[in-house]
């Protein structure tokens, strides 16, 4: 293994944060953090202050700490939190994280060092160098890439230029209900987790006007039901073979409900992607992948629950179809639109387009200087389905050259080509945790605790 005696971890995000924990408490490499936003650990999803934004999660498995699976319930236990079957806001969760990380740093001394700006190149090497947009320059052994979600693409048909301000290309923008009125109409490009976000920060903030949501097939994410899974007999890992997990998964929502069906599934869903050929990922993403989100990742039942009553009082629409174009006027944006299944086109009228299409995710389209710059380097390999970049077991970054790099990590969303369920708190907090005892020679020690 190569020696890494200094990490620089590029994004300071959920992944980032808990990168640099995990270094400190295994007595690991010193650390740098390298992020652009002022606070540390909470990134998009947990800087939120919408209180309707809750966690999609049960507080119960939301413990940042894989070793210490009640520290979450724990810490909010001593805050006056009741039971673990709690769906907290997301704001809460971020000041625990902030918590953490002020808790890491007051320890570190001088194993852990901040530094708000944004990383534009790496060069390889040993040490490597990563330059800074203020011109600075950071030596270290190892770099972790810890980005999170890139921001959506632009869709085809849509000149953001032409239409101004009347789109937003980040849905959590704080401005994003600024100067609507009760008779203005929102469209949202997608239907998934982001709009639910976005529907209720609109109604937080008093937007009181419609909202339409637009996607291809119009799949809501379902709900999640009440109290925790019920235990489950599914002992080894299912075939990877389409078709035959399809009829294995029904047959066990028949029998325990499809709830439970899908969460016996996570102990093995990493492992079931790793052991599929690139043909069968590429026909679950084709055919399978839109039911499967919307099983997968809930909702808490108090924002399922306003869902329903906004869409009860005509107050949001959710469609399947498609934007054929956007044509700017004076008071919005006309939307030619086709439903799904129709050959005839419809035209609406929005005062907002709100980009909820779901994080950029192939690199070949990514605009991130870091990533171009690497990529153009050959020092990341794209995902050959467009899932992000390629990384081995360990989390090394693949070149490409096809090598994996022993000084160049990734966590977290970007390496969902290789593990696909790695988008959640519970999945990782092992990834962070497994890496950080990689790199601090303690990779032998099991998940019971040190």
């Amino acid at each position: 293994m190569t020696r890494i005696g200094s990490v620089a971890i590029i994004g300071g995000g959920f992944s980032g944060a808990l990168m640099a924990i995990n270094l400190l408490r295994h007595e690991g490499p010193q650390a740098t953090i390298i992020e652009r936003r002022p606070r540390i650990g909470a990134g998009i999803a947990f800087s939120t202050t919408c209180p309707d934004h809750l966690l999609n999660v049960r507080a119960a498995n939301m413990s940042a700490l894989p070793d210490e699976p009640e520290h979450f319930v724990r810490w909010l236990s001593a805050r006056g939190f009741g039971a673990t079957e709690l769906f907290v806001s997301r704001a809460v969760y971020g000041e625990y994280l902030a918590e953490l990380v002020d808790e890491a740093a007051s320890r570190a001394h001088d194993r852990l060092r901040v530094v708000h700006a944004s990383a534009m190149a790496i060069e390889p090497g040993a040490p490597m160098t990563i330059t800074l947009d203020d011109g600075g320059r950071i030596a270290a052994d190892a770099a972790v890439l810890a980005l999170g979600n890139l921001p959506p693409m632009v869709p085809n048909n849509l000149d953001p230029s032409a239409v101004g301000a009347r789109y937003a290309p980040d849905p959590w923008a704080d401005t994003l209900a600024k100067d609507l009125t009760a008779d203005d109409h929102v469209l949202i490009l997608g239907t998934g987790p982001t709009m639910v976000d976005i529907v209720l920060a609109l109604d937080s903030r008093g937007f009181r006007g419609r909202v339409t949501a637009l996607s291809r097939r119009g799949l809501l994410p379902l709900r999640h039901g009440p109290g925790s899974a019920v235990a489950t007999e599914l002992k080894e890992r299912p075939a990877a073979e389409l078709s035959v997990l399809l009829r294995t998964v029904r047959a066990r929502a028949r029998a325990i409900g499809w709830r439970a069906a899908i969460d016996e599934l996570r102990p093995f869903t990493q492992s079931m992607w790793l052991a599929a050929s690139t043909d069968q990922r590429r026909r679950f993403l084709r055919h399978a992948r839109p039911w499967w989100d919307i099983h997968r990742h809930r909702l808490p039942p108090a924002a399922a629950s306003r869902l329903d009553e906004l869409r009860s009082q005509g107050r949001l629409a959710v469609i399947a179809g498609r934007a054929l174009s956007f044509t700017p006027s004076a008071k919005a944006v006309e939307v030619v639109w086709r439903s799904r299944g129709s050959v005839r086109d419809r035209l609406l009228s929005a005062q907002l387009v709100v980009n909820c299409m779901g994080p950029q995710s192939d690199l070949s389209h990514a605009t991130e200087p870091l990533l171009v710059q690497l990529a153009q380097q050959g020092q990341v390999a794209p995902d050959p389905l467009g899932l992000g970049l390629v990384v081995d077991g360990q989390a090394r970054a693949i070149g490409a050259d096809n090598k994996p790099n022993p000084r160049l990590f990734a966590l977290g969303p970007m390496t969902r080509g290789t593990f696909w369920e790695i988008t959640a708190v519970p999945d990782i907090r092992v990834q962070a945790w497994n890496l950080a005892r990689y790199m601090s020679n303690a990779y032998w020690i099991g998940g019971e605790g040190l």
